[in-house]
Formats: C-alpha cells, sequence, structure tokens
C-alpha cells in the first residue's frame, strides 16, 4: 500500500494531460468552461494552443470534439459528469459512439461526493447511462495515482472512453509504479469467505471495512475494479466461485452501475448472492462530501455491516 495522503481523482486527471502532451503531438484538450475544476486549466497553462474552451455548451462541445477525432486529434473533452453524461447524452452516442471515434470524455465532480453543490449536481446515474452505449469503454478510479494511469491507459487505445473522476480528496492506494490495464481488476486483500467488489473512492472503504470483518472473524477478499466496461468477468467469476458471497461497494445509483454489471456476470455463470452498496433509488443533498457519504451508505461501517448480515444469513 502507498502512503495514506488524499488526493482527488481529478488532479491526477490534470497531471497526466500535460505528461501527455509530449508523447502526443494531436492531443487537444476542450472544456466546458469548467477548466479549474476539472484541472484541464493546467493543461491549459502549458499549452494554450492545443486548449479549446467550449463555453457551457456541453453538447456543442461533444460535437466539435468528434470532428477534431474524426480528422485526426485524439481528444479529451472535459465537464462535470452530470453535463458530460446528461446534457451532452445525444452527442457523445452519435456523434462519438456510433462512429466509434477517438474521444475520451473526462467527467469530474462525479457521486454524492461532490458534497454542497447538492442533488441538481450530484451525478450518481452516468455510469449506468454510458454502458448502454456500445463501445464506451468505461473507467472510474480508485485514487490520484489509478487516474493518472487510466488516462495513460485511455490515451493507447482507440475509441471513445468515459473518465469517471472525484471532486473530493480521497486516501492513496496505490503508488507511481501501480500497473493499470483496461478490463483488468486487481485483488487488494486475499480473503474466503466473501469478496468485497469496490470502484472508485470506495475501493478505500472497502478496504477499511475489510479489516472491521477480519476483527468479526470474517475473511474478506477486497477488488479493486476501476474498469467498468470492459468488466474482468473472469475476476467476478473467480468471485463466486472462491467466496460465499459478493458485495459490491460504489459511488453510484443501485440501478445500472458496478453493481448490476458484477450481478449479471454472476447470473449468468456461477450464481452467488450479490448484496449491493450504493445510492439508493434517490436524488442527493447538499452538505458536506464526507458527512454526507454516511449518511447515504457509502462508508466502510455500512460495507462491513450489510456484509456481515449477509454472511451470517447464509
Amino acid at each position: 500500500m502507498a502512503d495514506v495522503k488524499k488526493v482527488a481523482t481529478r488532479e491526477g486527471y490534470g497531471d497526466a494531460l500535460v505528461e501527455l502532451a509530449d508523447k502526443y503531438d494531436n492531443l487537444v484538450v476542450m472544456d466546458a468552461d469548467l477548466a479549474g475544476a476539472t484541472r484541464t486549466g493546467v493543461f491549459k497553462k502549458a499549452h494554450p494552443e492545443r486548449f479549446f474552451n467550449a463555453g457551457i455548451a456541453e453538447g456543442n462541445m461533444m460535437s466539435v470534439a468528434a470532428g477534431l477525432a474524426a480528422s485526426g486529434k485524439l481528444v479529451f473533452a472535459s465537464s462535470f459528469a452530470m453535463f458530460a453524461a446528461g446534457r451532452a447524452f445525444e452527442q457523445i452516442r452519435n456523434s462519438i459512439g456510433y462512429p466509434h471515434l477517438n474521444v475520451k470524455i473526462g467527467a469530474s465532480h462525479a457521486g454524492i461526493s461532490v458534497g454542497e453543490d447538492g442533488a441538481s449536481h450530484q451525478c450518481c446515474e452516468d455510469i449506468a447511462i454510458m454502458r448502454v452505449i456500445p463501445g464506451m469503454t468505461i473507467i472510474n478510479p480508485a485514487d490520484y495515482y489509478e487516474a493518472k494511469k487510466a488516462v495513460f491507459a485511455a490515451a493507447k487505445m482507440d475509441g471513445p472512453v468515459y473518465l469517471r473522476f472525484g471532486r473530493l480528496a480521497v486516501p492513496t492506494v496505490f503508488d507511481d509504479s501501480y500497473y493499470f490495464q483496461i478490463g483488468k481488476a486487481n485483488r487488494l486483500v486475499e480473503g474466503t469467505d466473501i469478496t468485497i467488489i469496490a470502484t472508485g473512492l470506495m475501493v478505500n472503504e472497502a478496504l477499511m471495512a475489510a479489516e472491521l470483518l477480519k476483527n468479526d472473524g470474517i475473511s474478506a477478499r477486497v477488488v479493486n475494479m476501476a474498469s467498468i466496461k470492459p468488466i474482468d468477468r473472469d475476476e467476478i467469476i473467480a468471485a463466486a466461485r472462491d467466496t460465499k458471497l459478493i458485495v459490491t461497494a460504489e459511488e453510484h445509483s443501485i440501478i445500472g452501475g458496478l453493481g448490476s454489471a458484477v450481478a449479471e456476470v454472476v447470473a449468468e455463470t456461477i450464481p452467488t448472492r450479490v448484496v449491493r452498496v450504493s445510492v439508493n433509488d434517490t436524488f442527493g443533498r447538499s452538505g458536506p462530501a464526507w458527512d454526507l457519504l454516511k449518511l447515504f451508505g457509502l462508508s466502510a461501517d455500512n460495507i462491513a455491516a450489510k456484509a456481515k448480515e449477509a454472511f451470517q444469513s447464509l
């Protein structure tokens, strides 16, 4: 494990873009008037001639990004998740997804942890929305280092990618030596009783939950599932085969996110009970981010409690 400093995943996005600029001459970055918040501002400062502010017009930004990609550019288009996935869905589907263009969508401020911005900006539906677009790759990194490596991996591959970043500074799980591969999960802790499959900021909560369960005599495997689509089916099948219960943890709606993706694989292969810890079918509310995460059950305590209750009922 790395140190426990806290850094937002959006910071990794901005830093990675700057590093990529020297490697890809065709790289351009777009933003919808939120460069300070999405952290694309660091790229703008370093390479102003390769940065384009589309203004508060996310649909138009995605259309322009598609045109740039069609002319040979590697495009990173950035905004808040609510506006990137929500407002610009039609343009992403028809102008980027359908022709399978090389546009990478950097969606920051995802989930409940947007905090005081409230329900209108707390996008807990974006993974579900992006999952249904054919050929769309979805990555939800756990920390700063995984965010950087995910951006590097997205730049290497051809085709659309949805990169999900957070506003909140979260504990680092990895370090700069971490190897990230699209479509592959990685085990952080081995266990024999249950498997906790987590994504995004819930990975650190899952690690703490495993410690709490250990105190109760329950052995928990912890799996980091940053790649939501394509998802690591082999790791999910292994969890269903090797342990008695799967618990998923995500800062997203209970509908259509990681939990749904895991349950689909399990139902088709080795039927196993799946307990989903996520945002129930409800909107968020304004408040301090860490307080909201606890209020909505997105905490180590709740993961452990749900896992223990389900395991003891088997």
